[in-house]
């Protein structure tokens, strides 16, 4: 097939990928809204939790079950009628279809058959762990779920361990605790996030080292929840030119007394790396030396407030 191939077959229908809300009904958008009530089906992981989605909506669209399980014959009978012209939109039971989702057979097969297929931003309980945590998030690995068995969990992390960018997983509630017990086992003691039941009513961050967070949510009786963790990435050696000038110029500047906003200012302005990698190493680079109680507090190097 060529590469540069465009989708759009002329009379055939459109694989719409739709977000749908993680937690709070509002995530979802009015395009969703829009594609959702005008397809011909809604294929769905769980058709009985879709329905109340639709319900709520009114919209009565017709639904089809795609899951695990029928992943593989749905998606020939759902490109069937992408290929009679139906429109289909695919869905999961929350946030971004694929995302930890099934949904990349039917995808790969309609790119295949030269089917348009259309992705609709939406919710994504990845990113949205992510941009809270407060860790840099100019380069992050999603990870999703590790092995349940601690021996191939040990073992999964182990590949991760020299990977610089901010890790993204996800977890069930009754295996967070050995998870992150695990994590600062093989990774050591970094700096992380957890996210608690994202965009929902009870929506909760816990943010220190692992061992910090560990420690709360082993004190939990019974740990409730659905569970985002970011994890800082491996202290690396610069990337390029660019980041090597700006490690050089960050500990200059720290180590001669500037004030942590001016080195910020400096530093975007001579190498224009991204603004939160740049608060990042202005952050690490204050703590290192110990300024952290003199200049703007110390705060100051997370962001403008």
């Amino acid at each position: 097939m060529d590469a540069t191939r465009r989708s759009g077959a002329a009379d055939g229908g459109t694989l719409y990928l739709v977000p749908t809300p993680i937690g709070n009904p509002g995530d979802i958008t009015l395009r969703a809204i829009e594609v959702l009530g005008r397809v011909g089906v809604v294929a769905s992981e769980d058709t009985r939790h879709t329905r109340r989605l639709l319900q709520s909506l009114e919209i009565d669209t017709r639904l089809l079950s795609y899951h695990d399980h029928n992943e593989e014959s749905r998606s020939q009978h759902l490109l069937g009628l992408l290929r009679e012209g139906t429109d289909v939109a695919l869905v999961s039971d929350a946030g971004t279809p694929l995302v930890n989702d099934p949904g990349y057979r039917l995808v790969a097969a309609a790119v295949e058959a030269d089917v348009p297929v259309r992705p609709l931003p939406g919710a994504t309980a990845s990113v949205t762990a992510l941009i809270g945590s407060g860790l840099p998030n100019h380069q992050f690995h999603y990870v999703g779920f590790l092995p349940r068995r601690e021996a191939a969990r040990r073992t999964a992390l182990t590949a991760l361990r020299s990977t610089v960018a901010t890790l993204v997983f996800f977890e069930a509630p009754h295996r967070i605790v050995a998870m992150l017990e695990d994590v600062r086992a093989v990774l050591g003691d970094r700096p992380a996030a957890v996210a608690r039941n994202l965009t929902k009513g009870d929506e909760e961050f816990l943010r220190g080292p692992l061992s910090e967070l560990v420690a709360t949510l082993g004190a939990e009786p019974v740990v409730r929840g659905q569970f985002t963790v970011v994890v800082a990435g491996a202290p690396g050696e610069p990337a390029d030119e660019d980041e090597a000038l700006a490690h050089r110029l960050t500990e200059t500047l720290v180590r001669h007394g500037a004030e942590p906003h001016l080195v910020r200012d400096v530093v975007r302005e001579v190498t224009g790396l991204p603004r939160n990698w740049v608060y990042e190493q202005v952050r690490l680079a204050v703590q290192r030396s110990g300024a952290g109680a003199a200049g703007d507090g110390g705060s100051g190097a997370r962001g403008d407030g």
